[in-house]
C-alpha cells in the first residue's frame, strides 16, 4: 500500500511504501539527466509529463513536478507505477547504482556527516527531501538539497537557520553551510 504525504514544496509529494525501495541509500534522478538513467521504473516516471524530479530512499520515493503540472493526474499515475512494479517483482527499485566516491573523512569532515546522517537527514526526509555532504573547505560546508527540499521555498530558513546552527554547535570548525 502507497501512503501520499505533502511536503513543505507545494511542487513535491512524498510516497511512502510497505516495501523496500532502495538498498543503497537515498539517490535523487532528474529529468534533465534522462538519457544517462538505467533504471527503467526511474526513466518511466520521469517521462511522465510533467515530472522534474525523483529522490528514491529506502522506504519512500518523493517526486517534484513542474509548476504548471497538477497532481490530480500525477498522483494516481505515480502510485499505480509503484503498485505495478511491485505486483511484478520484490526487488527494489534500486539495488546495483554506482555510489559516489567517498570523499576523504578527515576527523573534521567525519563529524560533519555523522551530524547530518544522525540529526538532520532524518528531519530533512521526514519532509520528502535528503541532503548530501559535498565538501568543506575553509569553514564553509557544502550541501546538496534532493528531492522535496530541492527549489522548495523554505529551504535557504532551514539551511541557515536549522542546518547551519546545528554544525556549528556540534562541528566548531563550522562557520556557515551553503547549498549548491
Amino acid at each position: 500500500m502507497i501512503q501520499v504525504e505533502q511536503t513543505p514544496n507545494p511542487n513535491s509529494l512524498k510516497f511512502l511504501s510497505q516495501k523496500i525501495l532502495s538498498r543503497i541509500g537515498t539517490e535523487e534522478f532528474k529529468k534533465s539527466n534522462l538519457k544517462n538513467i538505467k533504471i527503467p521504473f526511474i526513466k518511466e516516471v520521469l517521462n511522465f509529463s510533467g515530472v522534474e524530479l525523483i529522490l528514491v530512499s529506502d522506504n519512500f520515493l518523493t517526486v517534484k513536478k513542474e509548476k504548471k503540472a497538477s497532481w490530480d493526474s500525477l498522483k494516481p499515475m505515480i502510485i499505480s507505477h509503484l503498485n505495478d512494479y511491485f505486483e511484478k517483482t520484490e526487488d527494489p527499485i534500486l539495488v546495483d547504482v554506482k555510489k559516489e566516491k567517498e570523499l576523504d573523512d578527515d576527523e573534521t569532515i567525519a563529524k560533519i556527516k555523522d551530524v547530518l546522517d544522525t540529526k538532520i537527514r532524518p528531519a530533512v526526509a521526514r519532509d520528502g527531501g535528503d541532503i548530501k555532504f559535498k565538501s568543506f573547505k575553509n569553514g564553509v560546508v557544502k550541501v546538496e538539497l534532493q528531492g522535496a527540499c530541492s527549489g522548495c521555498p523554505s529551504s535557504i530558513m532551514t539551511l541557515k537557520q536549522g542546518v547551519q546552527n546545528l554544525l556549528k554547535h556540534y562541528v566548531k570548525e563550522v562557520n556557515s553551510v551553503e547549498a549548491i
